[in-house]
This record gives structure tokens, C-alpha cells and sequence, in this order.
């Protein structure tokens, strides 16, 4: 919880009825707004409306997770159509939203000049609620940059209407509508209006959406003639090798600038590896790939990591998690960690490694110019006997700050070996996360006794 005279900042906290006559006042005059899972009600709108009505301040407003219901929405958007109003920010996620709330807020859009962001996910509009909200989308009063459309029970159909926002607004920079079943017809309509659009968009987001390998021809246009496009999260959908192979030549276009690209679960295997190390190998600024939950085994980690030690190379963050990769590959990721100047972040959890394959990476991870700051090993078949060799590391090691072994087969014995690193000054770690991991009541003292001890440190459990 955060109150201040900028920002009211309140999480998962039941008001009582002198909370909310505390909390009123400020309402008046804070220019942020965020009243997150607070139990809020349609009754309560009616206090919030008539607080930001008195309100020329304010340009964020977060009422996720609250049961406001299409009538508490209607009560709360009265406050903001004030000619004086200056809103940047609005959150009605998680909200009870349906078509009729949609049919409201279209209206209020065309008196929102200064909205910018609007997020609406999880609230069961559906098709007819987006062709409605798109009707104030169009207005040429509504200048939205970023719209959040995640869970929301749309299909093909309403790709439609967002496809005519996407044509006649220049200033859009992000969609999200993750999470729909939009299906291959819904992503191709989408990626039509984009092609046809002078919008410089930034972000968009398609996970579990029903995509499919053809839609990554479509996909592999948008690349090539958004230059803007910084980020395109695809997780969770059928796209296979054959559909990487569609999408890499829009990543290898020269005008590509693409730096985050989340293709984790689509059923890729090692072959995908072959065409995407071209594209690390080319692109400089590509930062972030996440591949989790995909059949990469050891041969594309080999692929991988092969371009990752290419000068070429930029990435920052990797995510390998849960890819069926042994510990066959760890001697390569070793090389990496040792090599690499640029990698910060490895989440290779949920990978049968076992002690051998950690202690190839703490060979990587001790060498001087290691520059590794997050690892992630949870679920790795870890035992205590590697734990030596990761409590060496962490003192020969300078880099690193985040350590996960959560959900590994650790006792006593491991955790006091970490322990005995963990507390010496020359130990820069900072948060250690040991999530189901089983120790003794004596241990749990001394991991207490630690954190007090060295308050840098933050351990997870």
C-alpha cells in the first residue's frame, strides 16, 4: 500500500468504512488513482465519482479487480467527463464489464481527448462489446495509444472492427488480445488493418489466440513494414517449425528492430533453432527470446548457444525453460556464461540437468568475465552434492544477483553450504529463492537469522 499526495496505491486491502472516509479526501487531489482487488461495489462508485469529479489533477485511474459491474463503470465514467478532465490512464480490468458498459464507455471515449492507455481484460464484452467500444475508438476526439483486450470472449468477428481502429488511428502503439479465440482468420484481419495502417506500432501481443503456422506469413509482412515494432509475444499457439521458417525472414528484414519475441509453447523442436540463431547472429537488437515449453532438446540448446558466442549476438534475457534439455548441453551453456557479455538472464528451469550439468555451469559462472546476473534452476534434479560448487561460484562470481533452485531435492546439508557463502561480504547475490524446498526448523532460524544479518539479501521461500 502506497498513499502519498501524488499517488494512492492500494492492493488486496478490504476498506472499512473509516478507511474509506480517510481515503476520500485524497481521491480529490491525487493525479494516480489505484485501487486494486479492494472490494469495491457499484455503491462505492457513486463516493469515487463525485471525488474524481472535484479531481482536475488526475491522469491514472486503476479500479481492476473490483465487482463494479456495468453500473459502477457508468458512475465512475460521469466523474471523467468533466471538460476539465486530464486523463491519461484507465483500468477496468478484471470489472464485470459486459456489452452494455461497452455501449458507455463508447460514448465517453469521444470526451476523452487526453486518454492514452485503456485496459480492459477480463471482462466478458465479446464481440458486440467491442463493436460498440470501436465505435468510440473511431471517433476523431479519441487519440488511444494502447489497448488491452486480453480474456474478453472475442472472435474472428470482432477483428473486424478492430482492424478499422488499427486503419484510422496513426497514434496507436499497442494491442494485447491474448487469451481470445480469434482464431487464423481473426490474426490475418488484424495483421490486414496493421498493413494498411500509418500507426507506428510498438507492441503486439497474440498469445493462445489460435494462430497457426499460415498466419506467420501475415505476421512476417507486419515485421517487415513496422519498422516501430519492439515486441511480439505469440506464446501458446500452433505456429511449428514450419511457421518460424515463415516468420524469420521478417525478423531478418533490414528494417526490423524487433527486441522482444515470446514464441514459448509452439511446438518447435531443434530445427526452429536453425533459423532463429540466423536471426540472433544478424540482429544486434534482438534482446529478449523466450522459447520455454518447446522441444528444443540438446542439439538447439548446442544451436543456440552457438550463436550466442557469434560478436553478433545481443541477446540479454534467455528462456529455455522446460525445453527437454539434459545435461549433455550445459557444457555449451557453460561456454556462454564464461564468454558472453551481454546475457544477463538464463531461465532454464524444469530441465533434467542434474548435479553434473550444474556444475558445468558453475565452471561458466566462476570464470572472471561471467556476466550473469538471474539464474533460474528450479526443477533441475539439483541435490545437495552440487551445492558446493554453487556456493564457490557465488564467491568467485561478481555478476550475479538472482538465484532460483526452487523445487529441487535440497536439505540441510546444501543449504548450509549456500549459507556459508551466502553471508560472506564478497557474496553480492541478493535474492536467493528456494521455493519448496524442505529444510529443519533449526535451518529455517538460521536462514532467518541471516536475512537480518545481511539485509541486502532476500531469501525466497
Amino acid at each position: 500500500m502506497s498513499v502519498d499526495m501524488q499517488c494512492v496505491d492500494i492492493q488486496c486491502e478490504e476498506l472499512s468504512d473509516a478507511r474509506w472516509a480517510e481515503l476520500l479526501p485524497l481521491l480529490q487531489r491525487c493525479q494516480a488513482v489505484r485501487l486494486d482487488d479492494c472490494g469495491l461495489t457499484e455503491a462505492q462508485c457513486k463516493d469515487v465519482s463525485s471525488a474524481l469529479q472535484a479531481n482536475p489533477a488526475l491522469t491514472e485511474l486503476n479500479l481492476r479487480n473490483n465487482e463494479l459491474g456495468d453500473a459502477g463503470v457508468h458512475r465512475v465514467l460521469q466523474a471523467l467527463q468533466s471538460s476539465s478532465c486530464k486523463i491519461q490512464k484507465l483500468s477496468f480490468q478484471s470489472c464485470y464489464l459486459t456489452v452494455a458498459g461497452c455501449g458507455v464507455l463508447s460514448g465517453t471515449l469521444r470526451s476523452l481527448p487526453t486518454l492514452q492507455e485503456l485496459h480492459l481484460s477480463d471482462n466478458p464484452m465479446g464481440d458486440a462489446g467491442l463493436q460498440l467500444l470501436c465505435e468510440g475508438l473511431l471517433d476523431p476526439q479519441c487519440r488511444l495509444e494502447k489497448l488491452q483486450l486480453e480474456y474478453c470472449s472475442l472472435s474472428s468477428a470482432g477483428c473486424e472492427h478492430l482492424a478499422s481502429v488499427l486503419r484510422a488511428k496513426p497514434d496507436f502503439k499497442e494491442l494485447t488480445v491474448s487469451n481470445n479465440d480469434i482464431d487464423e482468420a481473426g490474426v490475418r484481419t488484424l495483421c490486414q488493418g496493421l498493413k494498411d495502417s500509418p500507426c507506428q506500432l510498438e507492441t503486439l501481443k497474440l498469445e493462445k489466440c489460435g494462430a497457426t503456422s499460415d498466419n506467420c506469413r501475415d505476421l512476417c509482412s507486419i515485421l517487415a513494414s513496422k519498422a516501430s515494432l519492439r515486441e511480439l509475444a505469440l506464446g501458446n499457439n500452433k505456429l511449428g517449425d514450419v511457421g518460424i521458417a515463415e516468420l524469420c525472414p521478417g525478423l531478418l528484414h533490414p528494417s526490423s528492430r524487433l527486441r522482444t519475441l515470446w514464441i514459448w509453447e509452439c511446438g518447435l523442436t531443434a530445427k526452429s533453432c536453425v533459423d532463429l540463431c540466423r536471426v540472433l547472429r544478424a540482429k544486434d537488437s534482438l534482446k529478449e527470446l523466450s522459447l520455454a515449453g518447446n522441444n528444443l532438446g540438446d542439439e538447439g540448446a548446442r544451436l543456440l548457444c552457438e550463436s550466442l558466442l557469434e560478436s553478433g549476438c545481443q541477446l540479454e534475457s534467455l528462456w529455455v525453460k522446460s525445453c527437454s534439455l539434459t545435461a549433455a548441453c550445459c557444457s555449451h551453456f557453460s561456454s556462454v556464461l564464461a564468454q558472453n557479455k551481454f546475457l544477463l538472464e538464463l531461465q532454464i528451469s524444469e530441465n533434467r540437468l542434474g548435479d553434473a550439468g550444474v556444475q558445468e555451469l558453475c565452471q561458466g559462472l566462476g570464470q572472471p568475465g561471467s556476466v550473469l546476473r538471474s539464474l533460474w534452476l528450479g526443477d533441475c534434479d539439483v541435490s545437495d552434492s552440487s551445492c558446493s560448487s554453487l556456493a564457490a561460484t557465488l564467491l568467485a562470481n561478481h555478476s550475479l544477483r538472482e538465484l532460483d533452485l526452487s523445487n529441487n531435492c535440497l536439505g540441510d546439508e546444501g543449504i548450509l553450504a549456500l549459507m556459508g557463502s551466502v553471508r560472506q561480504p564478497a557474496c553480492l547475490l541478493e535474492q536467493l529463492v528456494l521455493y519448496d524446498i524442505y529444510w529443519s526448523l533449526e535451518m529455517d532460524n538460521q536462514l532467518q537469522a541471516l536475512e537480518k544479518e545481511k539485509p541486502s539479501l532476500r531469501i525466497i521461500s
